[in-house]
Order: C-alpha cells, then structure tokens, then sequence
C-alpha cells in the first residue's frame, strides 16, 4: 500500500550545507571588513547619526554575474566620488516573487532554463558576493526563501523584506534576526500599515524553526532587530507615495507606533509606475523634500543595469540589460545620482 507522505514529490535533490558553502567560498578578511563597515554606516544613517542618504542601486535582478561584476566595477569609483553625500550599496537580488509563475531568479534557475541548479545557483551567488566585497561595495538583497540567506548573509550590508512578505509571520521573525539592518516595503496595493507592523514585529524576541549552518533543523532564538525602516515603494490602489503629503503621513504614522522616522523611497515599482525613466522625476522630488528640511527621508532605491530597458528570457540575451522589471542604463543612473547629491 502506498505511503500517505509525498505523494506529490516527484523528485528529491541533496542540497549543499551553509557551511560546506561557506568553507568552498570563504569570505576573506578584505570581504569581511567592507561588510562590516558598510552594516555600521547603514546603521548610522538608519538612525539619523549619520547625515548622508544610503541608496540602493543596481538591477532588479541578477541574472548574469559577469555584467553584475562589471555593473559594480563601474559603482565603484561613483560611489567614491559622491561618498561625501551619498552611501552607495549595490542592489544585488538573487530572488524574484512571483504573483503567479515566472523566472524566480538566479538562485532557483541559474541557467534560465528551468533546470533548476539551486547549487549551481547558490554558488554563483556567494562568488559574486565576495567579488563585490572585494571590489570595495557593500552589498543590499531581498531575503525571500526564509533558509536560504544561511548561504550567503555574512556578504550582505542591507537586506529588505519585499511587498509581497512584509505581511508574512515567518518573514518577519526572520528580519529580527538578521544581522544587517533590513528595510520593509509597504504592501503591493500600497498599505503601509502592514509595513509598519511589520518593524514593530521584527524589533522583538522571536523563536521560529529554521535550519543551522551545518544544514540542520533547529529552534532560532532571535534578539531583535532595532534597525529595520520603512520603505515607501507605492502600491496599485494607492499610486505613488514619494510626495511630501504621502511622506508626511508616513511620518504621522510610525509616531503613532513609536518607531524612529526613517524612510527609504524606492524611486521604481509602483512609485515609477514601472516606467525606469520616471525614477529621476521621483529621486529629483525626493532632493527638493530633503532640501527643504525632510530628515526622516533616510534613503533611495534605484533599478539600474549597464544598459537600459528589459528583455524577454530567450536563447540570446543582450548584455548587461534586464530580464525582469526594466531598469535605467548605468550612464543615465550616474547622472541621476550626481543631481541627487548636489
């Protein structure tokens, strides 16, 4: 007689451990130190201590690790020339929800192809991790498998929890343990409350079941984290909500939850209207509020490859141009950045 278990798996794969991982992919000492230098100014400016806008740029989503790596090459000397004014991390995301069925990212499909190499993936991931620690940068992500930042969260100065998980328990238990701070992104119609609730939720104490770096289950004890901070990324029912009169009720409503007024706008998705080009107009009216006198805008995402615009998956792809949302061409992105810091 059949067994009652399984009987919808068709096939099981081994998956490698954490620390396996982590033992053939090390983080080196130079790695190291720019994760921590980086986690210590998102920190300070998360808290207002330091004046400075963190922004988050880079592609929607990683699919090619060689124009990623070009991509920060490039990052680097603009982050050195606006360091004054701006702390620049690279957006690098290995996972992509999907509302129904799509590619979900480099990780799950490293191949584009629907053989699913999750190994292959995890080890692309890692490397080019430690490539852009070593390249000087820090590096920001989406934790959206809830095991799988085990594999590669040593490398990573900033997470976020994405709009489609910030109302998802076990997303939020995994945020108060998370060593980086981590930015939590209003609802996909554009409900900021469950935001909101969300860093409230992931300030505390949190037991959940997970997996250990050895690859083995276990209970997480968790002290929470103090740094998580709303990001306002605008929603299908509510459109855009980088305005001062959008921002202000943001405000009003983290006092009224006693959080710290710290705010990223996220100049794409619904804030853009999925148009890239609209994301200078968004970061240009983030510049005039911060001009005159918004504090608590603490941050910016940008979505920008080398080259602009999307493609389709298919059997030749253009370099360096996205195969998810469509992003701004580097050049354009330097020069939004540059009017930014001015």
């Amino acid at each position: 007689m059949p067994s009652g278990d399984d009987q919808r798996i068709t096939r099981t794969r081994p998956l490698i451990s954490p620390a396996v991982l982590a033992e053939e992919i090390p983080r080196d000492d130079d790695a190291s130190q720019t994760v921590q230098r980086v986690r210590g100014q998102v920190e300070e400016i998360v808290e207002g201590r330091d004046t400075r806008v963190l922004v988050v740029v880079g592609p929607c989503s990683i699919h090619d690790v060689d124009a990623a790596r070009e991509y920060g090459e490039r990052l680097r000397p603009l982050a050195d020339e606006l360091a004054e004014r701006l702390l620049i991390v690279m957006r690098v995301y290995f996972e992509k929800p999907r509302t129904v069925l799509g590619w979900k990212g480099m990780i799950n499909d490293p191949d584009l192809d629907e053989t699913f190499g999750i190994n292959r993936g995890l080890r692309l991931a890692r490397t080019l991790l430690n490539d852009i620690a070593n390249i000087g940068l820090g590096a920001g992500t989406e934790f959206l498998d809830t095991t799988l930042g085990q594999f590669y969260a040593d490398l990573i100065s900033w997470g976020a929890i994405g709009a489609r998980t910030a109302e998802s328990q076990v997303h939020r238990e995994l945020a108060s343990g998370l060593s980086m701070p981590v930015g939590i992104k209003n609802r996909t119609d554009g409900n900021i409350q469950v935001a909101i609730d969300a860093i409230r939720s992931a300030r505390h104490r949190h037991l959940f079941p997970s997996l250990t770096k050895d690859g083995a289950p276990a209970i997480l004890e968790t002290a929470g984290n103090p740094y998580c901070h709303l990001v306002l990324r605008g929603g299908t029912e509510t459109g855009p909500n980088y305005s001062a009169a959008s921002v202000a009720r943001a405000i009003d409503r983290l006092r009224q939850s006693q959080l710290a007024e710290s705010i990223m706008i996220d100049c794409s998705h619904g804030n853009s209207e999925r148009v890239p080009d609209r994301q200078r107009d968004v970061a240009a009216d983030v510049k005039r509020q911060i001009d005159d006198g918004n504090a608590a805008i603490r941050a910016l995402m940008v979505e920008s490859h080398l080259n602009p615009g999307r493609q389709d998956l298919g059997e030749s792809l253009d370099y360096g141009v996205s195969v998810t949302d469509a992003c701004l061409g580097f050049d354009e992105t330097a020069e939004l950045l540059r009017r930014f810091a001015d």
